[in-house]
């Protein structure tokens, strides 16, 4: 992680005890690293859409080892109830330079954060789950009519603790804001650091206790536990370290033409960025083999019109159909293999999108490729110049009244007949032909 977030990796380095007393921590110490943590002076750029900032770089202090300590539950009556469970488990804390200026961007960091682990296989880092868990730090900077900081350029901060969603994290922030911000317009700004708790019930925060100075925990060395090398382990990771999110959305927007936002998405879980990856890969073999194609095969060619098209099949239809039944991509019958060639059978109009969607479904089903389902369940585009003549004359005779209200100036009944027609053909028929057919026999009589 600390290889992620472009930090110095020290050569040597070392734990600590970390002395206090709390109810989550009845041994009254905790082994954490104090002044030779394992990353230091690193950074992580993030882009915030709709932000005062669009491009922002939040500085990393540092990144530890330390372990767990209990979970609290603050009940009713005033009650504490205390979890053990968790108890010295390994965790990372990260620490922040106070470079963020709003809770958007703080849940945007945490967001990048979360990916940044998933993409390193170091954790889920579900918050939901206890996973990841956020303490932020916020203080007021009052500033003069052109900006500048008035008076001291920190003020006394108070610490959110063991926020547990991106959510909770977002509104404890805007709470805090709020609530700063009145103390400092009575004259009354907060004289000393605290930390306090986020009741989501009442959306407010509580005061827990007062905030300690390092001084008052009273670090040590860990006699218990040798001191680190992680040279030779920091040059062996570099090696290894796999493509990161910002990095990967980046290439996958240039080599793929996806635009930012279908990008993002993508990327966000690795399994589907794994997915789209290997369905381009597909795509881009199928281009190079056509080479005598008719009009409709070179309109496919276009990477930026296939890239539409994965996008809009994938992210939009693909993943609700998934989510009807419970399903994802790690666990579907469906291979990269099969969507890719589906992804080129429309691109080719050989499937619209009523029957596409009847054919992805039956996919999804038994892993079938899309060819075989279309040809078995007939449900190619059909091209038939006569027998969709016919069915068009079938739909005018059979809406008098509609086709009069056409030709008496009421165009939108066009969409109306443009329906039936697909309709009596199962959505199989070819959409531009349908549309002239209708047109050229309504303005005929």
């Amino acid at each position: 992680m600390g290889i992620a977030l472009n930090c110095t990796i020290a050569e040597h380095s070392k734990f600590d005890r970390k002395n206090y007393f709390y109810p989550d921590l009845p041994k009254a110490y905790q082994i954490s690293q104090f002044d030779l943590p394992i990353a230091t002076n690193g950074f992580l750029a993030i882009r915030v859409p709709n932000n005062e900032r669009l491009d922002v770089k939040i500085g990393i202090t540092r990144a530890h080892l330390e372990e767990d300590a209990a979970k609290s539950f603050h009940g009713a009556e005033g009650k504490t109830f205390v979890d053990f469970n968790r108890g010295g488990a390994p965790l990372i804390e990260i620490v922040t330079e106070p470079d963020f200026r709003s809770s958007q961007e703080a849940k945007v960091f945490l967001h990048e954060l979360r990916l940044i682990a998933r993409y390193l296989g170091i954790s889920d880092a579900d918050m939901e789950k206890g996973h990841l868990r956020c303490d932020a730090n916020i203080s007021i900077r009052v500033l003069d009519e052109n900006g500048q900081v008035v008076g001291a350029m920190f003020n006394k901060k108070i610490e959110v603790k063991n926020l547990n969603s991106f959510r909770h994290v977002e509104r404890a922030l805007e709470y805090e804001i709020r609530r700063q911000t009145e103390l400092w317009e009575k004259g009354t700004p907060p004289d000393k650091s605290t930390t306090r708790g986020w009741n989501d019930a009442k959306q407010i925060t509580e005061e827990q206790r007062s905030k300690e100075d390092a001084s008052d925990y009273r670090y040590f060395p860990e006699p218990d536990i040798p001191a680190l090398a992680l040279q030779e382990l920091a040059d062996e990771l570099r090696k290894e370290l796999p493509e990161l999110p910002a990095a990967r959305r980046a290439r996958m927007q240039e080599e793929y033409f996806l635009k930012p936002a279908d990008a993002r998405q993508m990327c966000d879980d690795p399994a589907l960025a794994d997915f789209t990856e290997h369905v381009f890969s597909e795509l881009n073999s199928w281009l190079e083999s056509v080479t005598d194609f008719d009009a409709e095969t070179a309109e496919a060619k276009d990477k930026a019109q296939l890239a539409r098209l994965v996008s809009g099949w994938m992210l939009t239809k693909l993943m609700g159909l998934l989510t009807e039944r419970g399903s994802d991509v790690r666990t579907t019958h469906l291979t990269p293999e099969n969507f890719a060639e589906f992804i080129a059978l429309i691109a080719t109009k050989k499937l619209n999108n009523a029957t596409g969607l009847k054919v992805l479904s039956a996919m999804l089903e038994d892993g079938n490729s899309p060819t075989h389902i279309m040809e078995d369940q007939q449900l190619g585009q059909m091209n038939d110049a006569g027998a969709l003549a016919d069915i068009v004359d079938r739909v005018i005779d059979s809406h008098p009244t509609e086709v009069t209200r056409y030709r008496a100036g009421e165009e939108q009944l066009l969409t109306f007949l443009m329906g039936m027609v697909m309709k009596e053909t199962q959505g199989s028929a070819d959409a531009k032909l349908s549309r002239n057919m209708l047109l050229v026999k309504l303005k005929a009589e």
